[in-house]
């Protein structure tokens, strides 16, 4: 399988789409001034004890205070509790707060009541374990966990698991000994499924990244004052990369310079001999619109999706509660098969385009998909059967239910971050939802009415971005248009084309790519 990750990165924000066999299976998009995501570790101060819900709420600087309850308060919680009390409170030694020096005290029960293992106003260290979603502020957790390539470091312990993925006895015991030979006192370890084959080397250099990182915890910590943020998780491009990368990635395309050297960077730590596979995009239209991405985003995020063969098509539909799918054979039909069999052809495609819409849109929670009905329990099972083996690509937690007696398949589907929406039906930026444009003999005019503008205020090095047929006529023929405003302004104007725009819609980008904001622009 080909699988590739293609890469845009601009001032804003960095958007991440996924391929498989150049069909778009994710879609990530981070905001570059998004903060409080998974895995950020902060220093909060309890807001409010609610008893009745078993829970604390923690301000950590959020809009909303963090969610934290009882069950993940943390095994160690009065240990965690003793070294925020060392750090923040007293004039502590950096020995004292080396808590592989430590003797830890007992794992605070299940049984223990909530007001006697955290108190109004007490500083906790806490990790962000789910985003803000919709209403909700953000979930957190007391158990720490910093995640590497190979390893997962978990402070306050000393077990040692191995993924369940690794089946080989003897490469599970190598990869055990290994760790226990360099694992510092009262630090845990998940190792990882990637970290199977690897060397001792290997292994070790992770270690101690993920302890240099503990260590920067610690030296933020000290004197702190909440809420204030201890380590913020890297990059959302450099964390998906480390928790997909695999052999089977044959090319990551980016087209920012310095995030093509973070990602060059560490790929030349953690896989050297795939080093090569990193490709910085130098092409004059948009990343997205040269490798086919907008067009699949277009096409896959709307309430109707396509099946990609025949007529067939989904019906998405999300509530607050839960995600609906209707499948419908629209004029896909065999007339040579039966009913039965028709449907059971529908369904399979079905299945593989829902279980590439979970992924894409990122979707969590209770999703209850409506098949065709098949009468025959056979075909029920194969159904079944090939929905959870298209799941198993699948890296979030999931659980499927067989049919119900009404034909339905539900799905349970691990929800961390805000699900992927994006709006495909858009107001029209020309006729602002009135249903009529002005001519299009006009657009001329427009552009010309701003480039005056633009020029007067020393704008000199711009890009006029447009739709590509508009591209076409404006470069059309010796005496274009770009040659007579160079006439007409003594200043070489850069013209590209971008899919994404409509028929009558431009915009002004300046020397870093961002978009000019117009008095009167056509495209706000």
């Amino acid at each position: 399988m080909n699988k590739e990750f293609i890469i845009h990165a601009s001032n804003n924000a960095i958007e991440i789409a996924l391929f498989e066999d150049k069909l778009l299976v994710e879609f990530h998009r981070e905001q570059n001034d998004e903060s409080f995501s998974v895995g950020d570790v902060y220093l909060g101060r309890v807001h409010k004890i609610m008893l009745g819900l078993s829970a604390v709420f923690v301000d950590i600087g959020a809009d909303k205070a963090g969610f934290l309850h009882y069950l993940d308060l943390g095994h160690q919680v009065k240990d965690v509790s003793r070294l925020v009390d060392l750090a923040t409170r007293q004039n502590a030694t950096p020995e004292q707060l080396d808590i592989s020096r430590w003797t830890l005290g007992e794992e605070t029960p299940r049984s223990e009541q909530l007001s006697s293992m955290v108190n109004q106003g007490q500083n906790v260290l806490v990790q962000i374990s789910k985003e803000a979603i919709s209403t909700k502020g953000p979930r957190i957790t007391g158990d720490l966990s910093i995640a590497g390539r190979y390893l997962v470091l978990i402070p306050f312990s000393n077990s040692i698991s191995v993924s369940t993925k690794i089946r080989s006895s003897e490469e599970r015991n190598r990869l055990r000994y290994i760790i226990q030979s360099i694992l510092p006192k009262n630090f845990g370890v998940i190792i990882r499924t990637v970290a199977e084959g690897k060397t001792v080397s290997d292994i070790d250099t992770d270690l101690k990244e993920l302890l240099d990182k503990w260590k920067r915890i610690i030296h933020q910590l000290s004197h702190a004052k909440p809420p204030k943020l201890l380590l913020e998780e890297q990059s959302k491009a450099i964390k998906i990369i480390q928790d997909l990368f695999n052999a089977d990635y044959n090319q990551i395309v980016v087209d920012n310079e310095q995030l093509y050297d973070s990602i060059s960077r560490y790929l030349n730590i953690v896989a050297p001999e795939k080093k090569d596979i990193v490709k910085f995009y130098k092409g004059s239209e948009p990343i997205f619109d040269h490798y086919n991405v907008t067009k699949q985003i277009k096409s896959s995020f709307g309430k109707l999706v396509p099946i990609r063969r025949g007529g067939a098509y989904l019906v998405i539909e999300h509530t607050e509660a839960l995600h609906v799918i209707d499948v419908n054979s629209g004029h896909k039909m065999d007339s040579d098969a039966s009913q039965e069999d028709n449907a059971l052809t529908v369904n399979l495609e079905a299945a593989t385009e829902i279980a590439r819409q979970l992924r894409l849109r990122d979707i969590g929670g209770i999703i209850v998909v409506d098949f065709i009905d098949q009468r025959i329990a056979k075909n029920r099972h194969i159904l079944f059967n090939k929905m959870i083996e298209l799941m198993k690509n699948d890296n979030a937690k999931h659980n499927i239910l067989p049919p119900s007696k009404f034909g339905l398949i539900q799905i349970t589907r691990q929800r961390i971050r805000q699900q992927t929406s994006i709006e495909v039906l858009e107001k029209c930026p020309v006729c602002d939802g009135t249903g009529s444009v002005r001519s299009n003999l006009l657009i001329l005019d427009d552009i010309v009415t701003d480039l005056d503008y633009l020029y007067q205020h020393n704008h000199t090095d711009i890009t006029l971005e447009v739709n590509p047929f508009i591209y076409a006529y404006l470069l059309h023929g010796f005496w274009n248009y770009r040659l007579r405003w160079w006439w007409k302004y003594r200043h070489w104007l850069k013209i590209t084309k971008s899919a994404a725009l409509h028929y009558l819609q431009y915009r002004f980008l300046d020397a870093t790519g961002e978009q000019i904001k117009l008095h009167q622009s056509p495209v706000e």
